[in-house]
């Protein structure tokens, strides 16, 4: 991204704007553009914003340009810029929110895709596994209960549980004939009926082992041989294959078994034998009455008394539900096999991820800190659950301690604290919003245009600096190409010369009658007066000087000296101002300013009323004239006070001249409006009163209304006041 070239027609009030941003060829990361109010700022940021939002360039940008088609084209190094590339920062959009980007940016991109692509293809394996496993438990939610029936075993996550469980996975298995909420259901009611009838549960389970311990077949002790052992060998040799091969099964007291049909038949007589004994019988209905009609018990009712050997199970719970479902996944062996295995190899690959990812949250609280130090608002950023985002879906949450007016901080949510803070520190709040966002597209492959549009604005000066600051950061990084915004005079020169911009690469914008916009070499951003003074011998610099010299004799003297009441002479129509000479003037410039000691000027014998009159003509007449340059400004200001003062004194002969000793022109202008009230006069001199003053009264730190005022409003206005009949 090292030339960015815009070509747009009907946007936002821009009729026509070609221009090319050359980062390459001006060896700089940012551009800067000074824009007067109402030339093109909002304008600028907000057609960017359009091509950021991919909005298609076939429809009016706003309601006001309905009939005028828009064209924003902007291209990178040749080619449409890619939107995602954009970036455009506003300090008063209260509707931008980056919290998706304090997790993302502190994985890097790079890592964040591998991430990605191992997390999403485990997703389609686990959604297809679990159909199968669903089908096979017919459970309700199988993933979420069989996470939570190993979860004191596990790191509770589906994939953790589905590889410990994978290496218990059986050939032959018990199927049992309910299913799995008929006994562990969702409200734990089953077990909460267990627990409360233990005993009988454990007089049942005693009864029953001390019948399996006296059975021919079966066997009680350290290492039992009971039913669920008995179904395995049968499971194991119902094909009969085993005898056929010439095994058989020889029985502790001498009986032979030599085929599978003997087998079944011989455990469903000692089954019968212990299930119809009439003890167990009696402590199974003791049990089941207890169950009574409990109607959130139906269905495990009705599981028991179809298999009554069940509650030898259910006396170990916990047990039997990890059983279950160690039968269910040995169902789908080779799915939860080959699942299992995948992700074994996977968690490597993600564990190397993490780590890497780990070392970026360096980044992420550098960010506050930078916050914190360097912006001065009544609150303190905090970083909480910093565990959960580095590559998981949960978000960054951000909350701020708030110092209260007896200077306790005060824990608050970013909602609560925004109905506290002031504008300028919400805009605040809000740049730091934006500092996530620019940190997740640091050190991406591609560089990122972003477009400050006036973030200083309406902040108090200690944070204006600290914009600046950060701006400035982002200037040295490289990692950026940079266009920055204002319509303030102070930070515009600030911002250039704190950064250190070339002069190539910093911009002030004009609006012509046909809304064309054009940026020009930048101005004015040094001494303005010292600019003046080196370039006296131009006319229309030596007649700004009179406004410059005036204030500092103002300022240093007083109005009463008399070098301030010539000059002021020179400006306004006072009693002997027409005989004066240019030369009359330079005097006090060299008396006042040592670098035009022993200087000389070649239009000093001119009348120095001629002289202004002529200058403002040829800056009227100018067919090239610079919208910009404050010395024709000053100078068109200058003139228009003296034609609109000699046309009103020739109106007003009676007022005395003399007893008017400050505003002249205004109380020239308000005798006149009572005496000629209908004249057409009135509206032209009315524009002379409130466009000129700020140009001939200077101040030498602030010279934005200078700026700002179009050159054009000022040669209208004076071939007007030329004019008055």
């Amino acid at each position: 991204m090292e030339i960015i070239k815009i070509d747009w027609e009907n946007c936002f009030g821009i009729g026509k704007l070609n221009h090319e941003f050359d980062f390459n060829a001006q060896n700089s990361n940012t551009f800067m553009i000074y824009a007067p109010n109402g030339t093109m700022k909002t304008s600028f940021a907000k057609t960017f914003d359009l091509v950021s939002k991919n909005v298609p360039s076939n429809m009016p940008c706003d309601k006001v340009h309905v009939k005028k088609i828009p064209k924003y084209e902007i291209y990178s190094d040749g080619i449409a810029i890619k939107p995602e590339s954009i970036l455009v920062i506003n300090a008063e959009d209260n509707g931008f929110d980056a919290s998706h980007r304090i997790s993302n940016f502190l994985a890097s991109i790079d890592l964040k895709k591998k991430y990605e692509k191992i997390y999403f293809e485990l997703e389609e394996r686990r959604i297809e596994f679990i159909k199968k496993l669903k089908a096979v438990s017919q459970s309700t939610d199988c993933e979420t209960e069989l996470i939570e029936s190993f979860a004191d075993q596990s790191k509770n996550t589906f994939f953790e549980v589905l590889l410990d469980t994978s290496k218990s996975l059986k050939v032959s298995f018990e199927k049992y004939n309910f299913r799995y909420n008929d006994i562990f259901d969702k409200k734990d009611n089953v077990k909460k009926f267990l627990d409360k009838n233990q005993k009988l549960l454990d007089q049942y389970v005693s009864d029953y082992k001390d019948l399996l311990s006296k059975s021919n077949f079966f066997k009680q002790s350290n290492n039992p041989f009971g039913t669920a052992q008995a179904n395995e060998i049968l499971k194991s040799t119902e094909d009969n294959a085993f005898f056929e091969a010439g095994h058989k099964f020889v029985l502790e007291d001498g009986t032979e078994i030599i085929d599978a049909a003997t087998l079944k038949q011989l455990v469903q007589e000692e089954m019968s034998k212990i299930l119809s004994d009439q003890k167990l019988i009696q402590a199974f209905e003791k049990f089941d009455k207890a169950i009574g009609s409990n109607i959130e018990l139906r269905t495990f009712k009705k599981v028991i008394e179809k298999d009554n050997s069940i509650l030898v199970e259910l006396s170990d719970y916990n047990g039997f539900q990890k059983k279950i479902w160690v039968n269910y996944l040995s169902e789908i062996k080779s799915d939860t096999e080959v699942l299992a295995r995948h992700y074994e190899v996977q968690k490597i690959e993600i564990e190397k991820i993490i780590i890497e990812a780990k070392k970026e949250i360096d980044l992420w609280k550098k960010i506050i800190q930078t916050f914190n130090s360097r912006f001065y608002v009544p609150f303190e950023v905090i970083l909480v659950n910093q565990e959960d985002i580095l590559l998981k879906e949960d978000t960054a949450n951000l909350e701020f301690d708030y110092i209260d007016k007896n200077e306790n901080p005060v824990r608050q949510n970013s909602e609560n604290l925004l109905k506290i803070l002031s504008k300028g520190e919400q805009r605040a709040y809000f740049i730091l919003q934006f500092l996530f966002e620019i940190e997740s597209r640091k050190n991406s492959t591609d560089k990122h245009l972003i477009i400050f549009d006036d973030v200083a604005d309406s902040f108090d000066y200690k944070n204006k600096f600290a914009i600046i600051e950060y701006i400035r950061d982002l200037h040295l990084s490289n990692d950026f190409r940079i266009v920055i915004l204002t319509h303030n005079f102070d930070f515009y020169r600030t911002i250039a010369s704190r950064i250190a911009l070339p002069h190539k690469v910093v911009y002030m914008a004009t609006k012509s009658d046909e809304k064309e916009i054009k940026l020009h070499l930048g101005q004015y951003r040094n001494d303005l007066f010292a600019h003046l003074v080196s370039n006296y011998k131009k006319p229309r610099f030596f007649i700004s000087l009179i406004a410059f010299v005036r204030n500092i004799i103002e300022y240093t003297e007083s109005i009463e000296c008399e070098d301030y009441k010539l000059l002021t002479s020179s400006m306004h129509k006072k009693r002997g101002s027409e005989s004066l000479t240019v030369q009359n003037t330079f005097d006090i410039f060299q008396s006042r300013l040592i670098k035009l000691d022993g200087k000389t000027i070649d239009f000093g014998n001119k009348n120095l009323f001629e002289f202004i009159f002529e200058t403002a003509d040829a800056i009227s007449n100018d067919p090239n004239l610079n919208e910009i340059n404050i010395e024709n400004k000053i100078t068109l200001a200058i003139a228009i006070r003296l034609k609109a003062e000699i046309y009103l004194i020739c109106k007003l002969p009676e007022v005395d001249l003399n007893l008017i000793t400050n505003n002249q022109t205004n109380v020239l202008y308000q005798a006149y409006k009572i005496k000629f009230s209908t004249s057409p006069a009135v509206s032209i001199l009315d524009k002379v009163n409130l466009m000129t003053p700020e140009n001939i009264h200077i101040n030498a730190f602030m010279f934005e209304p200078l700026i700002d005022m179009s050159v054009n409003h000022l040669k209208d206005l004076y071939e007007k006041t030329c004019n008055l009949n």
